[in-house]
């Protein structure tokens, strides 16, 4: 019989111990409040206080009454303007964006309604709102119990992406700029400035209008495309004899498959900087991949967008254009739209079409290569974005179409070509 030691009971803690950890709460919690208090004074302040304090020892040390005057005035100065900072500032902010997708060059409306839910009135105070790098300021004037302030306001959407809207910051400071404090009171709201995108009808992208697929040169014992008829071979699939012509013949007769292939769009667009001469030509690449996407969908394609170093999600029109909104330049590691077409053969070797998107600044030969390298069997077309071209050409590489567009609007006429 084998005995267990008695387990050890762990050692009150002593009176150290406890006032140790008292000491460390209470020094954490003062060093969060010294950091509220640091973080409402401006620089200006710490240079009049510093002033005042550097004015004051001249004064004594050298017995000048001036220096010992300026030094009081100016700390009375700066205790004057921290007085501002006395007052609640808890209004209920709701900001409300009319929409939170718009195309680049609309303008997107929203409203910030402020309101005063207290029983005391709040003083004057300014709120500011940032959006994307900058910044929008609203003077709110005094609020009584059970008032309400609403602003309303106008962003420019210049440019695509996605605009981080807020958080709405509640300022309260002096008239000289000493001292401010500000209070978060909203959450941001993310604005999506989709790319500009045209809308083109009459024209079906895809091959197949059918569930079943389109059929490919690779046979199978076991798929949904009847081809021939062949012997029995050992390890077939019993459930696809053909029992008239094994009757006729006096020989098993097996049914022979076509593999079929789901209808498969992807879309390459290349987000690599050096084959694009410049940013707008960027732009126009993002557009004609969208407007081809998005007849894609219309179709009822199974889309899928890839670009250098990840997936984009486009199982909708609105996720393909939220995914295009957000699309930056990608570093040089990642290749051009040689590396990207490698990796479509590699990860996606059952597509039935794909369509690259790339700037002008593309050697023939690397998109021969491109071309070159995608799943055998697919139906290719690439799309250049040259800004120079004032209208829309074709030209042949390998199996490969390939047009050249210098605008959006001249990716309709460019795909009728192709599809004539």
């Amino acid at each position: 019989m084998t005995t267990q030691a008695p387990a050890q009971v762990p050692a009150p803690p002593t009176a150290d111990a406890r006032w140790r950890d008292v000491a460390a709460v209470v020094g954490a919690r003062l060093l969060v409040r010294l950091r509220r208090v640091t973080d409402a004074i401006r620089p200006l302040a710490w240079v009049l206080m510093a002033l005042a304090v550097g004015l004051w020892i001249l004064g004594q040390s050298a017995g000048w009454a001036e220096f010992t005057i300026a030094a009081a005035v100016i700390a009375l100065t700066v205790a004057l303007c921290a007085l501002f900072l006395i007052g609640r500032t808890a209004y209920d902010v709701a900001l409300d964006l009319a929409r939170t997708r718009v195309v680049v060059g609309e303008r997107a409306i929203g409203g910030l309604t402020l309101a005063n839910h207290g029983s005391r009135a709040i003083l004057p105070s300014r709120v500011v709102l940032p959006v994307g790098a900058g910044r929008g300021e609203f003077g709110i004037q005094r609020l009584a119990p059970g008032e309400e302030a609403e602003e309303l306001f106008a962003i420019p959407t210049q440019r695509r992406g996605v605009v981080k809207v807020g958080p709405v910051s509640v300022v309260r400071g002096d008239p000289l700029g000493l001292f401010e404090r500000a209070h978060r009171r909203d959450d941001p709201v993310d604005l999506y400035v989709h790319p500009r995108t045209i809308a083109f009808e009459g024209q079906s992208l895809g091959f197949l209008r059918d569930l079943e697929g389109m059929p490919a040169t690779d046979l199978s014992r076991d798929d949904v495309s009847f081809h021939a008829l062949v012997e029995y071979q050992p390890g077939d699939d019993l459930r696809h004899v053909h029992w008239r012509s094994t009757a006729r013949t006096g020989t098993l007769m097996m049914r022979q498959y076509e593999e079929t292939r789901r209808s498969h769009f992807v879309i390459a667009l290349s987000r690599a900087a050096s084959d694009y001469a410049d940013d707008e030509e960027f732009e126009l690449a993002i557009s004609a991949a969208g407007s081809i996407g998005l007849r894609a969908i219309r179709d009822s394609q199974r889309v899928e967008v890839r670009v250098q170093g990840r997936d984009l999600a486009a199982g909708s029109g609105k996720q393909l254009l939220d995914s295009l909104a957000a699309v930056t330049h990608s570093r040089p590691r990642y290749g051009g739209i040689d590396a990207l077409s490698a990796v479509i053969a590699r990860n996606m070797p059952l597509a039935s079409i794909v369509v690259l998107v790339c700037g002008s600044k593309v050697r023939g030969e690397d998109l021969r290569s491109a071309c070159a390298r995608l799943p055998f069997g697919a139906r290719v077309l690439a799309v250049v974005a040259d800004r120079a071209a004032t209208a829309p050409s074709l030209r042949r590489i390998g199996d490969a179409d390939v047009v050249t567009v210098g605008a959006l609007e001249q990716v309709p006429l460019a795909l009728q070509r192709v599809l004539a």
